[in-house]
């Protein structure tokens, strides 16, 4: 009695290479068919590394900045009207427990800051006047773009301090100019860079709070006052600021932190991630329709070799194997390109937009495991198919 024979068995580098034919047999129809993948996967890195760079930058922002400053704002009254601070406010605040600076800001309102005298009053250009305290500076973490701050001496005489928007819309790019600021000459000291923590403090022109009321017309009680605290005392200072800056009225004070701004875009960028990540899936997801049908129409134009393959010996198995194969090459190879397009995407928007360029590691890995796994469902029809196919009803072909 012969002896039962074996099923041949088709070695992993046999299947590679036979899952290889189709790809290099038809080059351009393989490179159109893995491009639907690489995009896919390269607008999915692009958004999580774009995303994850952006938000890099805006909590180096906040680690540089600080989240100890707080802000300090007359509210409403119980009838809705505008309320004051009192004139003492900014003192007694910075009598509190674990506050390190404080800073008081006074607008000036109806004076306005003008290029010179020939400019029309109303042309206000929407730049504010304010008068502030030499300890500004320092209180709100600004820096100086040029010259220098206000402090006790300059704050007394026409000296103005204007901010980066100010100075770019009265055309002032460096100190010594002067400026026709509510009807008379004030000598430009400094100008500051923006403020992050401070937006409003861009498009003002400071004075100090002599020259405010002695030339101005200003007072003494504060619009607005920035407070910096100790890092572990924040909670506390705050609970203590309403009463503190008014006591009679602690509810008509508003206060707030100027940093949770930046932290809510930066949640706010996480969201929209999520939208983008849908429509690279989307893309994703076409790319595999794309290879299936591709590899439906191979399966159909190859029925010859199928078999011929299947008459020498060739399994189904090894004929699913083989078309599968080259489902997963096909995706592959799309998804290494995105990989390394969406990276490429990645350096060069941070690069261009001064972040640290930050491309997650599970978005790379994420990208070729998705690429292999659309390669696979994508090639299962396919496969079934071409395993399917009977030795005689293929060779009829031929």
């Amino acid at each position: 009695m012969s002896a039962a024979l074996a099923p041949s068995r088709l070695p992993a580098a046999d299947v590679l290479r036979t899952g290889s034919l189709g790809l290099r047999t038809r080059r351009l129809r393989a490179a159109l068919s893995s491009l639907g993948i690489a995009i896919g996967i390269a607008s999915m890195v692009a958004v999580l590394g774009i995303s994850e760079s952006s938000k890099a930058d805006l909590l180096d922002q906040i680690d540089r900045l600080g989240t100890n400053l707080l802000r300090v704002a007359p509210g409403q009254s119980f009838f809705g009207e505008a309320s004051r601070l009192p004139e003492p406010a900014a003192s007694m605040i910075g009598r509190i427990a674990g506050v390190e600076a404080v800073a008081a800001v006074r607008n000036l309102d109806g004076v306005t800051v003008r290029r010179n005298d020939l400019v029309p009053e109303v042309e206000t250009g929407g730049l504010a006047v304010a008068a502030a305290d030499a300890s500004l500076l320092r209180t709100v973490a600004a820096r100086l773009r040029a010259g220098r701050f206000l402090d006790a001496a300059t704050g007394r005489y026409p000296t103005v301090v204007l901010g980066a928007g100010a100075a770019d819309q009265l055309g002032i790019g460096d100190t010594g100019s002067r400026v026709f600021l509510g009807g008379r000459w004030f000598e430009v000291i400094g100008i500051l860079e923006p403020v992050e923590l401070a937006p409003a403090l861009d498009d003002t022109a400071l004075v100090g709070f002599g020259a405010a009321e002695r030339w101005l017309g200003g007072e003494r009680d504060a619009s607005t006052i920035y407070v910096r605290a100790a890092p572990g005392a924040v909670t506390g200072v705050r609970e203590l600021l309403g009463a503190t800056a008014n006591p009679e009225h602690a509810e008509e004070v508003e206060v707030s932190r100027p940093s949770d701004a930046l932290e809510a875009r930066a949640a706010a960028k996480t969201a929209f991630t999520s939208l983008f990540l849908g429509l690279g899936a989307v893309a994703l997801l076409v790319g595999g329709v794309g290879i299936a049908n591709v590899m439906v129409i191979s399966v159909l134009e190859r029925r010859s070799e199928v078999g011929l393959r299947r008459a020498l010996g060739a399994t189904r198995c090894q004929v699913g194997a083989q078309f599968l194969c080259e489902s997963l090459l096909l995706a592959g190879v799309g998804g290494a390109a995105g990989v390394a397009l969406g990276a490429a995407v990645t350096v060069g928007y941070a690069e261009s937009q001064g972040w640290s360029t930050v491309v997650p590691p599970a978005a790379l890995a994420g990208g070729a495991v998705a690429a292999l796994a659309i390669g696979a469902v994508a090639g299962c029809y396919p496969a079934m198919r071409a395993a399917r196919l009977a030795p005689t009803d293929a060779l009829r072909s031929v």
